[in-house]
């Protein structure tokens, strides 16, 4: 608990341990069967992120049955099934209660070897910093929302937000991987700072490496920032150094919420090319290397 990784792990025999988690959350599309999916994607990435595969689930459903039509609700379910399905996870069951507003998710149970298992605080110094996925979503969602977003870039997002990270935790698996974590509502900096904190080592970010969608910066630009952006950033900001020169959109985006984001996985130097080649062939032609574990100064990011 102390370390604040992404899920639980237990124990079982000395060649497994399950690893726990759950997530639900409001819609944030406005196609049922599309929101079932990035619910069910986004509670079993933190499963990916430790290193291990999720093999079970359970529905988590608040519904309100007097203003919604129950199709809605076989939508979303269908949804979270199908991407369950395409993880070779099992659905055992659920509970669902009667509310005022629509909340859908999973609770995931996992497994892994224990001594593969995958936490934030393994940091090595020259590792190199991997994201599979571009940044933006929580801003795009916010223009969604205001109904200012095109449809071909919310069809982008929401596919983006609904693609699993099945690949990316397959793929590291054959790497010298030390730590990992996925992106999601701590933005990119936010959870980058809970590798570094009592890491005794630094991280640098070169900013006009970072994948971003394109839109986000226009978005951005015209203030569709998330509230939860400015709160990220005040929680953290302390023990983040960036240039004066640097587009203030981009502390926008390092900061902005992501809903169903990508892995960030700290490797090894030598093996970083090739992981990331791997991870592109699997077809996140996105990823990219976005920066380096550093010795000095400790438990600090700095953007250049």
């Amino acid at each position: 608990m102390e370390r604040a990784d992404d899920a639980g792990v237990y124990k079982v025999s000395d060649d497994l341990a399950i690893i726990q988690t759950l997530d639900f959350f409001t819609p944030i599309v406005d196609d049922p069967y599309w929101f079932g999916q990035i619910a069910a994607a986004n509670a079993m990435s933190d499963v990916y992120a430790m290193g291990g595969a999720p093999k079970t689930a359970m529905n988590i459903v608040c519904f309100p049955l007097k203003q919604m039509d129950i199709s809605i609700l076989r939508s979303i379910i269908k949804g979270g099934l199908d991407k369950m399905k395409e993880a070779g996870v099992v659905l055992v069951g659920g509970h669902s209660v009667e509310d005022k507003e629509l909340k859908y998710g999973l609770s995931v149970t996992g497994f892994i070897h224990p001594d593969r298992i995958l936490t934030k605080k393994k940091l090595a110094a020259g590792d190199k910093l991997i994201l599979t996925k571009p940044l933006g979503t929580g801003i795009i969602n916010t223009a969604i929302k205001g109904g200012l977003a095109s449809g071909p870039i919310i069809e982008f997002v929401t596919r983006l937000m609904a693609s699993l990270n099945k690949d990316a935790a397959e793929s590291m698996r054959d790497f010298p991987v030390h730590a990992c974590t996925d992106i999601t509502g701590f933005g990119l900096l936010g959870h980058m700072a809970e590798m570094v904190v009592d890491s005794g080592l630094g991280i640098k970010i070169e900013a006009n490496r970072l994948p971003v969608i394109a839109e986000a910066f226009e978005y951005a630009g015209m203030g569709l920032v998330p509230g939860g952006s400015y709160k990220n950033r005040e929680f953290r900001e302390s023990i983040i150094e960036f240039p004066s020169s640097l587009d203030p959109l981009y502390m926008d985006i390092m900061f902005d919420p992501q809903t169903s984001g990508g892995l960030l996985i700290c490797t090894d130097r030598k093996c970083a090319d090739e992981l990331l080649e791997r991870l592109m062939k699997k077809g996140m032609d996105r990823a990219a290397v976005i920066g380096e574990v550093i010795s000095e100064p400790k438990e600090k990011i700095l953007i250049e």
